[in-house]
Parts: C-alpha cells; sequence; structure tokens
C-alpha cells in the first residue's frame, strides 16, 4: 500500500512519497525437552516478526534524497506491540541519501550483523539457526551510521552508537562501533559484519564486548551454499538458562556490564543449503555448532531442515523441524525472529536436548 505525494518549487519539480508496509507471521509450535517437559503454542515471529512500518523518501534534486522509516513489532496472536515501552521499537531514522556518494542516517537502526541475516543459511538467520539461537545484537539507539554505494561490487557500512548503560549504580554512556564489508561477484557473495562495545567507566567487569561475523554463499541455480562463522563473548546466564542472556542487550537501550560471561569467547560453525524444488517450493537444511573456546563446557550443537511454499508472492507456508543438544554445563535454547514466549526455562533448558516442530504462515503487505 503506498500513499503518493508531489509538490512543486519555483525551480524545479520535487516529489516525495510515502509507503506503508508490514508483514503477519502466526505459527503453531511443538517443542519437546529432554527433561520430558512439553511445549504446543500459537506464536509469532518464525521467520519475520509482525510489523507495521512507515517509509519514505524526497527527491531534494542533483541526485539528493531525504529518506526515513519508522517501524514497530507486534504480536499478532494477542495484538499488543512487541514493546510497550516503545512506540517504533525495530527502527527510528532519518537520512540523506546520494547515488554516488552513499546514505546517512541517524536514529534507531538494526545492526550491521542483524541486516545480513538473508546472507547465513536457509532460514534466513531465523528459527531453526544455530547462530540466531546463540544471539545476533539487533538494533541501536543514537546511531550514526554510512551505508557507501557498491563499488565493483564491494560495500562498506560503519555505525557509531552510543548507549546509556548501567555501572556501579550510575548512568553511563557505552560507544558502540559497527563495521562491515559486503563483496558480491556474480553469484558469490562473502563479507564481515562485526561490533566492539566499550565497557562503561566503572563497570563491575572491564571487558569489551565483541561480536564478528563472517560468511559467505553461492548460488549455484537451484539455490544456495552456505558458510558463516561467528565469534563472541556477547552470552550471559540467567534464570532462563546458564546461556539464555546477553551482555549487551541484543535489542538496543540501556545495557549492564555485571555478567562474569564477557570473560568467555564462544566459536558459532554453521553449514547450510537448499534447493528450489519447483518455483514455488523450497526445501533446505543446516548443521551448526556452538563451542566454548573457554573451556567451560558450555557447547551445544544442532541442526535443522524447512520446506517454503509460496501461494503468492505475498504469503508463504513453511514448516520446519530442529533439534539442538546442550552439553552438560551449557544452556541455549531455539529463537525466532521474535523471541519465543512461552519458551522452556531453567532445568528443561540446562544440559537438555532440545527438538521442535513448527508450521506457520507469513503474509506480507
Amino acid at each position: 500500500m503506498a500513499l503518493l505525494a508531489s509538490c512543486g518549487a519555483s525551480a524545479q519539480a520535487q516529489s516525495s512519497s510515502v509507503s506503508i508496509y508490514g508483514s503477519i507471521d502466526q505459527y503453531f509450535n511443538h517443542m519437546s525437552s529432554s527433561s520430558g517437559a512439553k511445549l504446543n503454542t500459537l506464536q509469532d515471529g518464525k521467520d519475520l516478526r509482525s510489523r507495521l512500518g512507515f517509509r519514505g523518501v524526497e527527491d531534494l534534486g542533483g541526485g539528493l534524497q531525504a529518506k526515513f522509516l519508522l517501524e514497530m513489532g507486534l504480536s499478532a496472536n494477542s495484538g499488543a506491540s512487541a514493546d510497550s515501552t516503545r512506540a517504533f521499537d525495530r527502527q527510528s531514522w532519518v537520512g540523506l541519501a546520494h547515488a554516488q556518494y552513499g546514505e546517512l542516517r541517524l536514529g534507531r537502526q538494526n545492526s550491521a550483523p542483524f541486516t545480513k541475516g538473508d546472507y547465513t543459511d536457509f532460514t534466513a538467520r531465523t528459527l531453526g539457526s544455530i547462530i540466531n539461537n546463540f544471539g545476533v545484537p539487533a538494533r541501536f539507539d543514537n546511531d550514526l551510521a554510512y551505508m557507501s554505494p557498491r563499488w565493483a561490487g564491494l560495500q562498506i557500512e560503519g555505525h557509531f552508537a552510543q548507549q546509556q548503560a548501567s555501572a556501579s549504580g550510575t548512568q553511563v554512556s557505552t560507544p558502540i562501533v559497527q563495521l562491515a564489508a559486503d563483496y558480491l561477484n556474480g553469484p558469490t557473495r562473502v563479507g564481515y559484519a562485526g561490533l566492539v562495545a566499550k565497557a562503561p567507566q566503572n563497570a563491575a567487569l572491564n571487558a569489551n564486548v565483541f561480536y564478528h561475523y563472517t560468511y559467505a554463499n553461492h548460488d549455484y541455480g537451484q539455490g544456495k551454499l552456505y558458510a558463516a562463522y561467528v565469534r563472541s563473548n556477547n552470552v550471559a546466564a540467567t534464570a532462563n538458562g546458564n546461556n539464555a542472556g546477553s551482555v549487551l542487550s541484543n535489542v538496543g537501550g540501556v545495557v549492564s556490564w555485571t555478567s562474569t560471561s564477557v570473560n568467555r569467547t564462544f566459536d558459532i560453525v554453521q553449514l547450510s543449503a537448499d534447493y528450489k524444488v519447483s518455483p514455488v517450493l523450497r526445501v533446505g537444511a543446516l548443521w551448526g555448532r556452538i563451542h566454548d573456546s573457554s573451556g567451560a563446557g558450555q557447547n551445544a550443537s544442532g541442526g535443522a531442515i524447512g520446506a517454503y511454499y509460496s501461494l503468492s508472492k505475498r504469503t508463504t507456508l513453511s514448516a520446519l523441524y530442529e533439534t539442538m543438544k546442550n552439553d552438560p554445563n551449557a544452556g541455549f535454547r531455539p529463537a525466532g525472529s521474535a523471541g519465543l514466549s512461552p519458551n522452556f526455562t531453567g532445568s528443561d533448558v540446562n544440559g537438555r536436548t532440545l527438538k521442535g516442530f513448527q508450521f506457520g504462515v507469513l503474509h506480507r503487505f
């Protein structure tokens, strides 16, 4: 759906447009734990979190454009907003763009690693992805970002954001720097996206949080082959599991530097492939492993198989089966485009093997 407007200027005509877009993603989720616990629920956000957004572009002349984007997450199964504390929790930014010089954005934005999800695996790094189960820093407030044009196949991206962090009872600023490079050459794509968040002054633990992500994929005609690697210390224990939280908030805002997990580094390796059975049916599979390089034994591994059937350009049916085995000291659990709610916690996660089957429908508008 689009709302179009145009206006005239004394020297030249200028045009502007505002579009309304969104998605509704609902699915049935059956999950079981080796503890014996089971879940049968209707949930939101298997592949693409339900959302409502507004985007606009104004032609300023000379190849320069003004742009904005406002996007809110929704829980379609209840009608509630995804974040009751924010009107536009997913993105809220304004920017200037030029085809020759690139794009500058200011405001709440998706992170560089988050926007590369389509390059990660057949799920687009959502439910079933081991990398997604580890956690991906998704978006940050107060973000200044630059995206270059694509030069001979290479595009560069940089971000600088100041988050408000809690340290020793005071609010201090935490700078987060992100860099990304994406190279596309015909059917082959390789790239890197990462961030470093400096520990706040007087934080209980004086260690930076980092997330480094590299990826490669190749389109062989009937599908794609994927390989991805992540190295990060952004994981923490909570009441939900030994590895169910993060040191740096995955969705921006106030963060805390109190978890000893910041001193533990994990390596995640994942391989995936998909195949187009027909123009409307795609199937895929993946396998991945999370390795605790500190030697504390918080390792996990798992995989998934899935199928996607396009009823139209806007509506897709999907089915997925995934499994993940936590070593005795590990406590990772599945996540989709939206976090699973309800999900397993505590003794149903730590050291357990988790299995799930999901069937859903995604409609974009």
